[in-house]
């Protein structure tokens, strides 16, 4: 339950930082600014969201054919990490670059994504196959 708490939070999170963005930045900064803080926020939301959705999944549907419970338990966490290490490291470095941060930090962004792509990847790999 641990990972649902965190990603229940990612998610009060983003949609605080979107809220903020929409009503806090708005005249703060300008709309390219804004654009990136509503990525941040939004793909904050993503990787919240999917961190509750594993911890359900792993309740509610056991493990993938051909791998044992222990694998497809650990494949689950493993996206588990992925996915909040990488909403973490992209919208972080987002936020920071939409209130004026150094360019080089945008070097960083990609590495964040790249960690959430790669979750997904993982996750779907953990979950079983239904074979309708």
């Amino acid at each position: 339950m641990r990972r649902f708490s965190s990603g229940a939070f990612l998610c009060a999170i983003a949609v605080a930082a979107g809220a903020f963005g929409a009503h806090g930045l708005r005249d703060a900064l300008d709309s390219h600014a804004l654009e990136l803080w509503e990525t941040a926020s939004r793909y904050l939301l993503y990787a919240g969201l999917a961190l509750m959705v594993i911890q359900f999944s792993g309740r509610t549907v056991g493990h993938a054919p051909g791998l044992t419970e222990d694998s497809s338990a650990g494949r689950r966490r493993l996206a588990e990490g992925l996915l909040l290490a990488g909403g973490l490291v992209f919208s972080g470095t987002v936020f920071a670059l939409a209130l004026g941060a150094p360019r080089w930090l945008g070097a960083v962004t990609p590495l964040g994504g790249g960690a959430m792509i790669a979750g997904f990847l993982v996750l779907s790999w953990a979950m079983p196959r239904r074979s309708d």
